[in-house]
């Protein structure tokens, strides 16, 4: 058999492209293989959030009542924020869409614009996630945490949160830190809590109309409230230490390994959605010089862009996960 004429077959099989499989340049294949393995990354740390969750099915915080702030505002808006975030993103998603199809038709200034749109929408993004972030690390009411772990939140009779700095009374003891000078030299102890068990107990029992609400969800999806009797005896018995805001040890709003899981997957996710606004910075810049322009090509545009909308994609499932579900 003639060798041009079986080199021609080969090349008319799926893989036999040459240096383009698929008719896929050989950086687009590298994305798609990246976007691939960095989705089962998220897929491994999505999944071990749901078994958590199916396991303290009972105690797990409730995302109406956890993220509900909104910057410049005060109230209770409860996932407002979180859906104006994600719209961003969404959008920001269609303007490299714009930004791809405005370099198949060689038209710098429409990718210049549509690019310059997508790295806004990825810095709102980024600064409204550090703004989140801080407002569930500062909390909001504060809570007691028990001696097996477990939140106790204090609630009106409404059922609505009291902030523990609003009933809080001296207990009329003076704390003190561990220190060398006290003689204590191999104890290392963190910065101490605001208010004392004694003090919210004192401050429960000056106000009657106050209760306290334990992380456990009954069947009608609520947390449960105890009784007056029953909250001076729970507070009294079982609480140790008072907590403000979440953290990877403490967490106001239940479980800490809510706390644990948001700060790693929302941060993971945040690390990508920097990068990628970095990386759109870098090829925002490459087009206004020209550079694509002198390749006859808009192909890096198109690569970032699948970058930025799997990145998109999967705040998709990490909204669902974290905030819908």
């Amino acid at each position: 058999m003639d060798t041009t004429v079986a080199n021609t077959g080969a090349e008319g099989k799926t893989w036999g492209g040459g240096n383009e499989p698929l008719k896929a340049s050989y950086g687009k294949m590298m994305m798609w293989f990246f976007i691939v393995s960095d989705a089962l990354t998220f897929s491994g740390f999505l999944a071990a959030y749901g078994f958590s969750r199916f396991k303290y099915i009972g105690s797990w915080p409730i995302a109406d009542e956890v993220f509900t702030h909104v910057p410049f505002f005060h109230g209770n808006y409860p996932m407002i924020y979180v859906a104006f975030m994600t719209f961003v993103l969404i959008m920001s998603s269609v303007t490299m869409v714009l930004a791809v199809d405005a370099g198949h038709h060689m038209n710098k200034t429409k990718v210049t614009w549509y690019m310059f749109l997508t790295i806004i929408g990825g810095l709102i993004f980024v600064g409204s996630q550090a703004w989140e972030w801080g407002t569930f690390i500062k909390g909001d009411y504060g809570a007691v945490q028990t001696k097996g772990g477990n939140i106790l939140q204090l609630v009106d009779n409404t059922g609505h949160r009291v902030a523990i700095n609003d009933i809080a009374l001296d207990a009329h003891g003076e704390r003190v830190a561990h220190e060398r000078k006290n003689g204590l030299w191999f104890v290392d102890e963190g910065t101490l809590p605001a208010y004392t068990v004694d003090e919210v107990y004192n401050g429960l029992v000056a106000n009657p109309n106050v209760l306290v609400r334990t992380q456990i969800i009954n069947e009608e999806g609520h947390k449960t409230v105890l009784s007056r009797e029953a909250s001076l005896a729970k507070l009294k018995d079982e609480g140790v230490l008072v907590v403000q805001g979440a953290n990877l040890k403490v967490n106001e709003y239940g479980t800490s390994l809510f706390a644990d899981f948001f700060f790693f997957i929302t941060g993971f996710h945040g690390f990508h959605v920097l990068s990628g606004v970095i990386i759109n910075i870098i090829i925002f810049f490459n087009v206004i010089l020209g550079t694509y322009e002198r390749r006859g090509s808009y192909e890096m545009v198109e690569k970032v862009g699948l970058y930025w909308h799997f990145v998109d994609l999967v705040w998709v499932f990490v909204f669902t996960f974290f905030y819908l579900v």
